[in-house]
């Protein structure tokens, strides 16, 4: 099943605005979701750059976001849990909430991915990438994703 993911701030492989990024007001963007499927419990959203020179940066971690839920607003606080119920991880900015594009050099694209799940994962907060990885297996019924691309003006 495909969840379509949308954001109002930016579209598909479209120049991310600099409000989301490091050179800007560093907060999340609006994002949203449309299509999750009747059973789905939960949605997980993780935001990642594949260009990143070390390997995949990660730049968000959300989780047990409830399935009424169609999205999450601009500038979504830094907190363990999110406005409306679930939960953010940590990034590899090593914090919990958004860390936005910031890279070293060159054009990168950047993925807000959304899954629909068929339980609810209930790790507590500050969980990494790799464990909500690990406890989503088996769960995915369906998924989603909106691309994004960033280059900082040198």
């Amino acid at each position: 099943m495909e969840i379509t993911v949308t954001s109002s701030a930016f579209g598909p492989m479209q120049h991310i605005p600099s409000k989301y990024t490091c050179d800007g007001d560093d907060v999340s963007p609006p994002i949203a979701w449309t299509g999750v499927p009747e059973g789905a419990a939960s949605i997980v959203l993780i935001s990642d750059d594949p260009d990143a020179p070390a390997g995949t940066w990660i730049h968000w971690v959300c989780y047990d976001i409830p399935v009424a839920a169609d999205g999450l607003p601009e500038n979504v606080p830094q907190a363990d849990t999110l406005p409306g119920g679930g939960k953010q991880g940590i990034t590899d900015f090593r914090r919990i909430g958004y860390g936005g594009p910031c890279p070293p050099g060159g054009t990168h694209r950047y993925f807000f991915k959304i899954y629909a799940l068929d339980s609810m994962l209930g790790l507590p907060a500050g969980k990494s990438k790799k464990d909500v990885e690990k406890a989503m297996q088996g769960h995915v019924i369906a998924r989603g994703e909106l691309v994004g691309k960033y280059s900082r003006k040198q």
